[in-house]
């Protein structure tokens, strides 16, 4: 089954005719993936030239110069994550599929050359600027979920995110139209769709997640709405003071913090996957910041918990992480073949439990676990993330000095 999805596409794409590969044309393009019901998913990239793509989010720039070329299509490979996207070229147009492997996820892909992200034909009838106290699947029993949205808009154009207690939404970017709200994104891992119909203080709608995943939300405007503490939400079980671990890293050496290059360090241990944006986001962090303490007492280690279905295929993501960001600390393997966070949650039993990729836990001198952070609130947050680095700064700093 497998050996037929993964030539599905090559068949589809991929003529036979040995000729000069046809090369993208330069501009600016609106991607579409289609997702349920049929909706439309659109995001902006550029192709600089033939070999660079730049893929934009409201703030984000992406660039991808992982770019091949065979007859007549061409296969983009996004930064870091494992999704990639195959197209045919025809004159001005890219049609094709979004394709996740470790997932065995297809989604159909086309591209056009345009400027715009979405279309609209109405002038705002509401300002959406501000705070919505949100709601995600309020009927379900299991996957009900609270978040924070945190909007700006120009016009028509709205930028910002849904934070949840376990990460946010990262960068989204759309419009009003209307009495109607659409927002998306694409960074190579998720694929998101936001569509909502708008009062001056209520919002009602769907969220789409490739084309694999719907449910619906509503949200109401409050100044003054806050998410529960992400330092409240997971905790070492009663009888445990300490963490422990054995895993190995990608040369096969087995790594726990009862190593000599952590004792009398302040150990800062993420719990992550290179499959997950907010990971990224959170990698890209500590990296920097590992640099620039590393010689004041300071390790991180981090734990990937990966959906590759092969060890080999996970340390392979791994070493693209570490490559692409410049990651000086080990990223050791926790497990494979699926993200379940109750499967995670058994190689660290001494927790209450895993809710969240990522998760952090911040250990003293003396191996005590003196925090744990649960989710990650990126820089698509504003200034959350901005307070949030001051607060991380602030308390590592305490421990080192201690």
């Amino acid at each position: 089954m497998r050996q037929l999805f993964l030539c599905l596409i090559p068949l589809i794409l991929f003529s036979c005719q040995k000729e000069s590969p046809k090369k993208l044309e330069l501009g600016m393009y609106r991607a579409t993936l289609t997702v349920q019901d049929n909706q439309a998913l659109p995001f902006l990239f550029k192709v600089v030239h033939d070999s660079l793509i730049e893929v934009y989010n409201a703030e984000e720039l992406i660039h991808i110069d992982e770019i091949r070329y065979q007859n007549d299509s061409v296969i983009i490979q996004t930064p870091v994550f494992e999704g990639y996207i195959k197209a045919k070229i025809t004159n001005d147009r890219l049609v094709g599929y979004f394709v996740k492997e470790s997932y065995d996820r297809i989604v159909p892909f086309t591209a056009i050359k345009n400027t715009t992200r979405f279309d609209n034909s109405l002038n705002a009838n509401h300002i959406i600027t501000g705070n919505w106290e949100t709601i995600f699947s309020d009927n379900a029993t299991t996957d009900r979920y609270i978040a924070k949205g945190i909007f700006n808009q120009k016009g028509n154009i709205v930028t910002g995110t849904f934070r949840t207690t376990t990460g946010d939404y990262r960068y989204l970017e759309g419009i009003v139209d209307g009495d109607s709200l659409k927002l998306s994104t694409f960074d190579g891992a998720h694929a998101f769709l936001f569509v909502a119909k708008i009062t001056d203080s209520t919002m009602v709608g769907e969220f789409y997640s490739g084309n694999h995943w719907k449910e619906p939300f509503r949200a109401t405007l409050n100044a003054n709405y806050e998410l529960p503490s992400a330092e409240n939400l997971t905790f070492l079980k009663e009888g445990y003071d300490k963490l422990a671990f054995s895993f190995p890293d990608n040369n096969g050496k087995v790594i726990s913090l009862d190593d000599p290059r952590f004792k009398n360090k302040v150990t800062i241990v993420q719990i992550m996957g290179t499959w997950c944006p907010n990971c990224l986001d959170e990698s890209r962090f500590l990296s920097s910041y590992y640099k620039q303490h590393k010689t004041k007492g300071l390790e991180v280690v981090a734990l990937a918990f990966e959906v590759a279905k092969t060890n080999e295929m996970a340390f392979k993501a791994i070493e693209r992480l570490q490559e692409n960001i410049g990651i000086q600390y080990p990223i050791l393997l926790a497990q494979t073949g699926s993200e379940d966070k109750k499967l995670a949650h058994q190689k660290l039993p001494m927790l209450n439990h895993i809710i969240s990729f990522p998760t952090t836990l911040f250990i003293d001198k003396k191996g005590r676990v003196r925090k744990i952070h649960t989710g990650f609130n990126g820089p698509a947050t504003g200034q959350k993330y901005i307070d949030f680095k001051n607060e991380f700064d602030t308390f590592v700093s305490l421990l080192l000095q201690e």
